[in-house]
């Protein structure tokens, strides 16, 4: 009988205050992203650990070897203080790390952290406004998110497999997007739109050519997700697009001539695009809409280069 085995914690939220400042990024021109203070620095953390070693738990009950998911969720929290880089894919990999140092019994790991996005309040001070450096308010919007793979190799530890991403775009174009002259037959009913509002959700998804420009101190090579978010958007409103098809795949066109270290980009995209309600007798710019019926239309892309 052959098995595979793994177990492990998931969605254990971290509030790191005072982390280190994210400084060094390389400059887009399609974002104004530069970095951030990090003086809160909040990621759900999921850890799955694989191994052999832990063979016994489900065969005959014995519990030597496990580490019981309740002190992975503690070692994630002390191990944060600790944590001196600025990243979210750099604290996925010090924590794997530390696992993998601690615990000899697991032989590697997947790590995952999703951003839980904060904004410093604005406040005066001196005739103007500034942002706080002690109150924050959650922003229930995209957020980072990665996850690495990591192995033991010998006496290294290694990254085996890697994805980083901007999860959770909704993203709405008022004009300046079609669909038309598809493929009909009995079954179609949707009408042809030479010009549409188009409203999106969208995730979007990349790996390293080295993935260790992800966990690199040195940020030259980094990819931030806000940049790649900026990005995106910049396209969306530029672009006159034909189909969401169209659309990702200029997106990820862009990216990859944006970011020469990313080897690869993806796309999951959702047609959420408004319900027509009313138009004005006087002026028929002036429109109102209601939200769709499910299902949702949904598309998938994924770049890599040659």
């Amino acid at each position: 009988m052959n098995y595979e085995i793994s177990y492990g914690k998931e969605e254990v939220t971290v509030y790191r205050t005072y982390g280190k400042p994210m400084l060094g990024l390389t400059k887009i021109p399609e974002s104004a992203f530069a970095g951030k203070e990090n003086i809160l620095f909040a990621v759900d953390v999921g850890v799955e650990v694989f191994g052999n070693n832990f063979l016994l738990a489900y065969t005959e009950g014995d519990n030597r070897n496990v580490v019981a998911t309740d002190t992975m969720k503690n070692f994630v929290l002390q191990n944060a203080i600790a944590y001196n880089d600025s990243t979210l894919e750099g604290f996925l990999y010090f924590l794997g790390q530390q696992f993998l140092a601690t615990y000899p019994q697991m032989s590697s790991l997947r790590i995952t952290g999703k951003e839980q996005p904060f904004i410093a309040a604005s406040v005066p001070q001196d005739g103007s406004f500034v942002d706080s450096n002690v109150l924050f308010s959650r922003l229930h919007d995209d957020s980072a998110i990665a996850t690495l793979y990591i192995d033991r190799d010998d006496d290294n530890i290694k990254i085996v497999s890697h994805e980083c991403g901007r999860v959770g775009l909704q993203l709405i174009k008022i004009t300046g997007s079609s669909f038309a002259s598809f493929d009909r037959d009995n079954y179609t009913t949707l009408p042809e739109r030479i010009d549409r509002p188009l409203f999106i959700y969208l995730d979007v998804f990349w790996k390293y050519t080295d993935a260790g420009n992800a966990i690199n101190p040195d940020l030259s090579q980094y990819i931030a997700p806000e940049q790649v978010r900026d990005l995106v958007q910049v396209v969306f409103h530029e672009f006159v697009s034909k189909s969401i098809q169209h659309l990702i795949h200029e997106m990820g066109t862009r990216l990859l001539n944006r970011f020469p270290q990313m080897t690869e980009v993806s796309f999951t995209a959702q047609n959420r695009l408004w319900d027509s309600a009313f138009v004005s007798e006087d002026n028929e710019k002036i429109k109102s809409y209601c939200d769709p019926r499910p299902p949702y239309g949904m598309i998938k892309l994924k770049l890599t280069r040659d």
